[in-house]
């Protein structure tokens, strides 16, 4: 089971829309998918149809459990309306939890051990994250093999990208493994000096971190948002469906590598 991250310590870069979009592409070809929704707003929960207001359950349930056991978790798992997809849901309460649970100790592994129960279930596990660091980012970052770091193609953005940046600084210091990201410019307009100007300032900056390719503005990812359906499966010849499923190959790739090495 292959787990990815997708976070930036700035909203409306497209996290969400880089979530369904690779978990569109996943369930297309075959891959057993588990959406987990960490951030309070809920997006991830609302783009799947889902009120989270009047689900009998949610991520929340897990943090307030003793033991997360596949039980749990598979009563708190929604099955969406697209073959291949499930959804454990967020919901508000979630926002309370550093304040009511951020001392207990082990607070940072819930999500990775509730993940280790679970792990013969599903092929990949793509986790949304909220824009704060607290105890939601810790354990998404903390649960995953790779992080996901979308970064629209705008000045402001990079403000976003260094704090997050900071963040893994902070937390490398309690972990053994080194943090492995990936950075994708996206929102891309390439009419614009702007987008074009961050581009090379995120390239000249992180290097190697930085995917070789962008995720272009599209007016289609907002139609299948107001659907509710994964781009790739509302629109799989557009331009945006294309670049995921570019960047999906991209990161497919790496993972054979990181097993490569790890087994080597």
């Amino acid at each position: 089971m292959i787990v990815w991250t997708v976070a930036n310590q700035k909203g409306g870069v497209g996290k969400t829309t880089t979530v369904v979009s690779l978990a569109g592409i996943l369930a297309q070809r075959g891959q057993r998918v588990l959406l987990i929704d960490t951030d309070p707003h809920a997006s991830l929960t609302a783009y799947l149809d889902f009120d989270s207001d009047r689900l009998d359950g949610t991520l929340y349930e897990l943090f307030q459990a003793v033991k997360p056991t596949a039980e749990l978790v598979n009563k708190l798992t929604l099955k969406t309306k697209f073959e291949n997809i499930n959804l454990l849901p967020a919901s508000i309460t979630l926002a309370t939890l550093d304040r009511v649970m951020g001392n207990r100790e082990g607070m940072g592994l819930v999500l990775k051990r509730a993940l280790l129960r679970i792990q013969e279930q599903y092929d990949y596990v793509l986790i949304d994250c909220p824009p704060v660091l607290g105890v939601m980012m810790v354990n998404a970052l903390a649960a995953c093999d790779r992080i996901l770091v979308p970064v629209q193609t705008e000045f402001l953005a990079l403000k976003g990208l260094e704090r997050m940046m900071k963040t893994f600084e902070i937390m490398q210091r309690s972990k053994r493994d080194k943090f492995r990201y990936t950075v994708i410019p996206t929102m891309f307009d390439k009419r614009t000096r702007a987008s074009l100007m961050t581009l090379k300032s995120i390239k000249d900056q992180y290097g190697d971190s930085v995917w070789n390719a962008v995720i272009p503005i599209d007016t289609k990812f907002r139609d299948a948002s107001l659907l509710h359906i994964p781009p790739s499966i509302y629109s799989p010849g557009s331009r945006g469906t294309y670049a995921y499923e570019t960047l999906l190959n991209h990161l497919d790739a790496l993972e054979r590598q990181r097993v490569h090495e790890v087994t080597a």
